[in-house]
C-alpha cells in the first residue's frame, strides 16, 4: 500500500485553521467588562477612505444588568463636523445630549466622516462599524435605528436604501435621497424632519422622498418647522416623544 504524502494535508490544514481564524471577526465583550459611557473609539477597515473610521461609542450606564439586548442608534452628522477632530461631532444630536449629562436608553455609535469624503459614499465603512458593534455588544438586531442631519440626512437616506432590511426605523432631517430608489424601504418605519425656510436643503428634497415613499405604498411621518432654517435636529433630538416613537420600532422580517 504506497503512502500517503502528509505534507498537502498538514498544509491544506494549516490554510483552513488561518482561514477560519481570518473569519472568526470580533468577539463579544463580556457584560462586567463593558466601559460603560461615551468614549472616543477608532476601527480600522479597508471599507473606509482612510482607511479607518473614528467614533463615539455610547453604552447606558446599566449595560450589564439588563436581561434583555440594547437597541443600537446609528446617528450621522452634518458636513460642518467632518475632519480629524472628533470632539466636532458633540456638537448636535445624541452624542451632545450625552455630553449635557443625559443617559440615554440605548447603545449609540456616531462616527466622523472624513473631512474630503460624503456619508453617502461611506457606506460600506458604516455597514462595517455596525457589524462590528453587533458582534462585539449586546445588541437586539431587531431595534437598530438610523438618523441624521443635512448631510447625515443624505447619508441616512443613502444607507437605509443600501442596507434595506437591517434597520427597525429611520429618521433623515433635513436631507436628501433618491425618490426613484426609495421604494426598497417602503416597509421601514420612517419619520422625517425639515425646516419650512431652510435655504441650505430646501423643503423640497424631503418633500420628494416623503412623495416618493407614499407612491410605493408607505405611511412616512413628516414634520414641517414652518419657522425654521436648516437646523430643524434641535427641536427634534430634544423631543421625548421622538425617541418614545423610534424606540417602540421593531424591524419587519
Amino acid at each position: 500500500m504506497p503512502k500517503m504524502n502528509r505534507l498537502p494535508l498538514l498544509t491544506l490544514a494549516c490554510v483552513i485553521a488561518a482561514t477560519g481564524c481570518a473569519l472568526a471577526g470580533p468577539k463579544p465583550i463580556p457584560p462586567a467588562e463593558v466601559k460603560t459611557g461615551q468614549h472616543a473609539q477608532v476601527l480600522e477597515t479597508k471599507a473606509a477612505a482612510t482607511g479607518r473610521i473614528e467614533y463615539w461609542l455610547y453604552i447606558p450606564a446599566d449595560y450589564a444588568k439588563a436581561k434583555e439586548p440594547w437597541p443600537l442608534v446609528l446617528f450621522l452628522h452634518g458636513a460642518g463636523e467632518r475632519g480629524d477632530n472628533l470632539d466636532k461631532v458633540k456638537v448636535h444630536g445624541p452624542p451632545k445630549l450625552v455630553a449635557r449629562g443625559k443617559p440615554l436608553p440605548f447603545i449609540c455609535i456616531s462616527p466622523q466622516c472624513p473631512a474630503k469624503s460624503w456619508w453617502p459614499m461611506e457606506t460600506k465603512a458604516l455597514v462595517a462599524l455596525l457589524d462590528e458593534i453587533g458582534a462585539t455588544y449586546n445588541v437586539d438586531k431587531d431595534r437598530v435605528y438610523l438618523t441624521g442631519l443635512s448631510m447625515g440626512g443624505f447619508g441616512t437616506w443613502a444607507l437605509a436604501i443600501d442596507q434595506p432590511k437591517r434597520f427597525a426605523a429611520i429618521a433623515p432631517i433635513c436631507g436628501k435621497g433618491d425618490p426613484k430608489k426609495v421604494a426598497a424601504i417602503k416597509h421601514v418605519p420612517t419619520w422625517v424632519f425639515h425646516g419650512g425656510k431652510d435655504r441650505t436643503v430646501p423643503l423640497k428634497r424631503s418633500e420628494e422622498m416623503v412623495e416618493a415613499l407614499k407612491a410605493a405604498g408607505a405611511e412616512p411621518k413628516f414634520t414641517v418647522y414652518p419657522e425654521a432654517g436648516h437646523d430643524s435636529w434641535t427641536k427634534t433630538y430634544e423631543d421625548p416623544e421622538f425617541w418614545k416613537w423610534l424606540l417602540a420600532q421593531r424591524r419587519k422580517r
